[in-house]
């Protein structure tokens, strides 16, 4: 919350929220699971939870954040959530791990912020009140080397939004897909970790109490605490009607460094605008047509899947470098293919392969794919998890070096099936 937007209106509004649970959706479970995709942390990691409320976040990373919970500064401008923050964290024991700091979390002071101090930056429910691109760009400074940032983001689950949960989020706060917030994670510099939907009992947490809270209030009072009661109402409604199109989903980014291959290159789905430029770039990529004439020919093909071709852009807006997932099968499940993978010979060895590498990837693992296969340099594609797929039974059609054929498991909840790869039917083989 900004200190522009801290008025009577909003006064009334944190008001008729003091003293419940959460204030956006989310739940233990969903914090803890976010914290298991960060990775790795120091035995005491330092946390800085950004819009805290009264701090439930706050609590569990202090708590349960590296090997002996974090050390969190919990920053909010409303003072009395703070208030209620400083007295769970004593009764828990954890007064000496938690920090409150009032301030405006869209603009925080440098000399008390300094740069590379975190190493998680964390903003659940609260990084739309000053915009995801932002917080994104804003927040960054603030991470240590290998730290991580974590925000969740409410956005549109549905390609198509009714009119009116269009009317209600277009004024409130305009909505993107996670495609879109996937591709401003990248072009801000950030690779992607980890996605994930909250479930919907995510919600309830957060609207059952409210609308408990908004049933029994009497009613009476100024005209900011009826605006907030007539706004809570409207966004209550709109849930109930237009749930099913919108929630909100978490990401857990860390920013690019050169030892990932590369700096901050853009990275996006293809449009269909695209296309003489992703064919150009094959092109130059490879001594022949092949690798060209093949991404023309899946487009007309059952196997494309739209949105799982992507580009990396270049410094002037062109086309730097392609990657393409397309439907294989192993043994009968599906399964996909990584191919091909092309950088424009001007950007090679410069990171935008990697960028639209691990975009691709990350878009494929959103929309629930499990396995990806890729037949290339082993040294390569190891930076993105991939391992050598023979570990899982998995045989090309056709002789090939048992490293150079390897595989990303991205949904380890189901078994990896076992088999010979099928191609689709333009790769020929």
């Amino acid at each position: 919350m900004t200190d522009h937007t801290f008025n009577s209106f909003t006064q009334a509004f944190f008001t008729l929220h003091h003293g419940l649970p959460r204030q956006a959706p989310g739940s233990d479970a969903s914090t803890r699971h976010l914290l298991s995709l960060c990775g790795p942390l120091p035995e005491r990691p330092r946390a800085l939870d950004l819009g805290c409320g009264p701090g439930r976040s706050a609590l569990l990373l202090a708590a349960e954040a590296g090997a002996h919970g974090a050390e969190v500064t919990a920053v909010d401008l409303h003072a009395p959530f703070l208030e209620e923050l400083r007295t769970a964290a004593g009764a828990r024991g954890l007064a000496g791990r938690v920090r409150t700091v009032r301030a405006d979390m869209g603009a925080l002071p440098p000399a008390e912020f300094e740069d590379g101090s975190f190493d998680l930056v964390w903003a659940e429910g609260s990084a739309y009140t000053i915009g995801f691109d932002t917080a994104l760009a804003r927040w960054k400074r603030l991470l240590a080397p290998g730290g991580t940032l974590v925000l969740t983001e409410c956005q549109w689950t549905v390609e198509e939004p009714s009119a009116g949960a269009r009317a209600f989020w277009d004024e409130e706060c305009p909505l993107r897909s996670t495609a879109g917030n996937l591709a401003a994670a990248q072009a801000a510099g950030y690779r992607v970790l980890g996605v994930y939907h909250l479930p919907d009992s995510d919600w309830a947490e957060y609207y059952g109490p409210l609308a408990e809270r908004v049933e029994g209030h009497p009613g009476a009072g100024d005209a900011a605490t009826a605006a907030a009661l007539a706004a809570t109402r409207e966004e209550l409604g709109v849930r109930a009607r237009h749930g099913h199109e919108y929630g909100y989903t978490g990401y857990v980014l860390r920013p690019v460094t050169a030892g990932d291959g590369g700096g901050a290159w853009p990275a996006r789905p293809e449009t269909p605008a695209d296309a003489a430029a992703v064919r150009a770039v094959n092109l130059a990529a490879f001594d022949t047509p092949l690798e060209a004439d093949l991404v023309d020919a899946l487009r007309a093909d059952a196997s494309w899947l739209p949105g799982l071709s992507y580009v990396a852009e270049a410094p002037d807006g062109s086309v730097a470098a392609h990657a393409l997932l397309t439907v294989c099968e192993v043994d009968g499940v599906r399964a996909l293919a990584l191919a091909p993978v092309a950088a424009d010979p001007a950007f090679q060895r410069s990171g935008a392969g990697s960028s639209v590498v691990r975009a691709v990837l990350a878009a494929a693992k959103e929309r629930g794919e499990r396995l990806v296969l890729v037949l290339g340099h082993p040294e390569y594609y190891a930076r993105f998890g991939f391992v050598p797929a023979s570990h899982f039974g998995i045989r090309a059609p056709f002789e090939v070096p048992d490293e150079a054929l390897m595989a990303l498991v991205l949904d380890d909840s189901v078994p990896v099936p076992a088999g010979t790869i099928r191609y689709p039917g333009p790769f020929g083989v």
